[in-house]
């Protein structure tokens, strides 16, 4: 059998995204766990919840945040309770949407934890960064080991982030578990350039769409064959429809801002007013197009065929659900933007000094090894180690029989944290 009728071969993806399948087995939950819920205040007023897991004495609390989704039963908790650690899982302020998120906002939510976590009296803090809460997890890491003054004023969108007056207590060390590279990077990959008018999403160019035969589609679940000189083309065609949407949000947002200088300035009228209190919300289809997820000889692994959504593209590039489906200029510049985004694995994984657990699924159909290759490489902090696990984007075994990854992950890290390895 050749290496195509292999991959051929291969079952179809079932849906990751929105952290599905990261729950727990209730029967490896100790029988002496005890939970509390705590409402707290971020700096600048908003409302988040925690939720802290201990079987008591415990003086190190691994932390786990995600940007837009929370799973207060998530999967390891069983096996971080069993390593001795207590386990901290938080919400932000508006989970669920992108409407509101800013990551710079969701670094005040996960600082909020962090201090009242301090003041419970743990001694060290560990951030835990599974799929998207790993580019935060490193962005917190970077901007609280800046004195005040050096952190990031203003968000990619211009709002004053808070950062130089906000309490940002530094991490004793990082868990990166399936970590992309960050929203902005995950969704240059995956975005659909064939999109030539964003206010008709079907409209098609064609000579561009990974869904198109004659680029070399096949129908699932036979995998694709695209030509390398096509790729070219994608990929730099997904670039420029990202500048495109950033160019459009810019300039929302300029409109907005020459609005209020005339108000500040003392002029205006009624329609000022309303533009500088407008704030347009958009619409961002057809994001599910990675042509790795299609064609499975490219960066060949155990993924299954299909992306984080599911093998059904039609569904997952044209309905309702999916990623950047609503935006504001804000918040498609600080979270969906490669070219704007400050919450990289690029700009922020070099700032991370304190010690580093990266553990990658070798089925994972959204972080791929040629990307987790770069993550790795970019941590600056030499005391960091690395771990390959059979599994999907959330550990589950791809094929049937096969271990299922989320207990192999759960042993990693007991192990690494029973052995000392984020002791200064």
């Amino acid at each position: 059998m050749d290496g195509r009728a292999k991959n051929q071969a291969k079952p179809v993806a079932v849906t990751t995204a929105g952290l599905r399948g990261t729950r727990w087995d209730p029967s490896r939950l100790p029988a002496d766990t005890r939970m509390t819920v705590h409402a707290l205040t971020t700096h600048d007023g908003a409302d988040v919840t925690g939720y802290l897991f201990r079987r008591g004495g415990e003086s190190t609390v691994v932390c786990t945040m995600h940007p837009r989704e929370i799973n207060v039963a998530q999967y390891l908790v069983p096996d971080l309770l069993n390593a001795g650690v207590a386990v901290w899982v938080q919400g932000a302020r508006s989970p669920g949407n992108d409407i509101r998120l800013e990551h710079e906002t969701a670094l005040l939510d996960l600082a909020a934890g962090q201090n009242f976590l301090r003041e419970q009296g743990f001694e060290r803090t560990i951030l835990q960064g599974i799929s998207g809460g790993g580019p935060l997890a490193a962005f917190y890491c970077q901007q609280s080991a800046r004195a005040p003054d050096a952190r990031i004023k203003r968000s990619p969108g211009g709002k004053p982030t808070g950062l130089d007056k906000a309490g940002l207590p530094e991490p004793d060390g990082v868990i990166l578990i399936s970590s992309h590279l960050g929203q902005g990077e995950l969704l240059l990959r995956c975005i659909d350039p064939a999109v030539t008018d964003e206010d008709d999403p079907l409209q098609t160019d064609e000579s561009l769409s990974a869904f198109n035969p004659a680029n070399g589609y096949r129908e699932p679940p036979q995998s694709s064959s695209y030509a390398p000189e096509f790729l070219a083309r994608y990929r730099a065609a997904q670039r420029e429809r990202v500048a495109r949407i950033d160019a459009f949000a810019r300039a929302a947002l300029e409109r907005k801002a020459a609005a209020r200088r005339t108000i500040k300035d003392g002029g205006g009228s009624r329609q000022d007013a309303i533009v500088a209190a407008y704030s347009p919300i958009f619409n961002v289809w057809r994001t599910d197009a990675d042509p790795r997820c299609f064609d499975l000889s490219l960066e060949p692994t155990e993924r299954a065929y299909g992306t984080l959504w599911g093998a059904n593209q039609v569904a997952s590039n044209y309905g309702s659900v999916g990623f950047a489906r609503v935006c504001t200029p804000e918040s498609w510049l600080s979270n969906w933007s490669a070219l704007s985004s400050n919450a990289s694995m690029a700009k922020c994984a070099p700032d991370v000094r304190k010690p580093v657990l990266m553990i990658e699924y070798t089925g994972d159909n959204s972080v791929f090894p040629s990307e987790a290759d770069v993550l790795f490489e970019a941590i600056g902090t030499r005391r960091k180690e690395r771990h390959r696990v059979h599994g999907n984007h959330h550990g589950r075994p791809v094929e049937a029989g096969r271990p299922n990854g989320q207990i192999e992950a759960g042993r990693i890290i007991a192990d690494w944290l029973r052995n000392g390895k984020t002791d200064l």
